[in-house]
């Protein structure tokens, strides 16, 4: 069971403020943490963390967040060999979380913005040996295409996580076997706004026409639709024991989405086994330390059966 990647890799660096300053303020108290980000490595490492072979791709710089990346990737058994070494900086985050729970986030692309055709080219011959191509949209259009396409010459099927969204390039629509967008992205993919008046089941049939393929929309509490050439149908939700922390809970469906659909389990299937690791990943902090390994999975699936 082989999985390639093709996403981002970056650093989070974040301050609990008592408030947000305002222009030219400086607010004292805060409290800072780090810790590595990125949809791609996430993916990555939840699918590795499920019992996966794992290959990625993307871009660091020649930098300490770049090193410890690597560290990162060497300690989850990911393959980073074709791992492009960028001239710019790693990418990084800054996010400040105000008590509320409000944040502000600016981020440097950095590397990832050297993430080309070029680059997905040299990680052909992975993305051709893999059963399940994952593609993720925080990287220049350019890879994301030439991955998708790469995925489709090769013979491999592909799924892309449409985070952070945005329209669609024509090309792309028929590239895609698998497209797994939140509530929120499927609109977007579609160049609506936000009055299109569609509910999540015609969003859902028109993705799949579009596509050609399988699309699932989450829905967090609500479960997840899927739409198919046989029609649309709903996933109940795995509710959490506790919800500690949301940030990786769609880069940890992805990432076992992507591994049950490479052990051939039918989409149905393979949306609620996915289901069960969001659940587990929102009950801790943190997104890392959060991406399940088969047997905690493995232990949930059994409890609520």
């Amino acid at each position: 069971m082989k999985i390639a990647v093709v996403g981002s890799y970056g650093a989070g660096l974040t301050m609990r403020v008592p408030k947000a300053p305002s222009a030219g303020e400086t607010v004292a108290g805060g409290l800072f943490d780090s810790g590595a980000g990125g949809k791609g490595s996430n993916q990555a490492v939840g699918a590795a963390r499920l019992g996966a072979e794992v290959s990625l791709l993307t871009a660091v710089g020649d930098d300490e967040f770049g090193r410890s990346a690597r560290e990162l990737w060497r300690r989850e058994g990911v393959g980073a060999g074709h791992v492009l070494t960028a001239e710019a900086p790693t990418m990084v985050g800054f996010i400040l979380v105000e008590p509320s729970g409000e944040n502000r986030i600016a981020i440097a692309p950095g590397a990832l913005d050297e993430l080309d055709a070029a680059a997905v080219g040299s990680f052909r011959a992975e993305i051709a040996s893999a059963d399940v191509l994952v593609v993720s949209m925080e990287i220049p259009e350019e890879a994301v295409v030439a991955a998708l396409r790469a995925g489709r010459e090769c013979g491999t099927r592909t799924l892309l996580n449409p985070a952070p969204a945005r329209p669609l390039p024509e090309e792309c629509w028929p590239l895609i076997d698998v497209l797994t967008p939140n509530q929120t992205e499927a609109p977007v993919l579609l160049g609506l706004d936000e009055g299109h008046g569609l509910g999540d089941e015609e969003l859902a049939r028109t993705l799949h026409e579009r596509t050609g393929g399988v699309v699932v929309i989450t829905r967090g509490g609500e479960g997840a639709l899927i739409a198919e050439a046989s029609g649309v149908t709903g996933v109940p939700p795995h509710p959490a024991r506790t919800v500690v922390d949301t940030t990786g809970a769609g880069d940890s469906f992805t990432a076992a989405f992507a591994v049950a659909l490479a052990e051939g389990q039918p989409v149905g299937q393979a949306v609620e086994f996915a289901a069960v690791a969001g659940s587990h990943t929102v009950s801790i902090a943190g997104v890392v330390p959060a991406l399940p390994t088969r047997a905690q999975l493995n232990a949930l699936i059994g409890n609520a059966s």
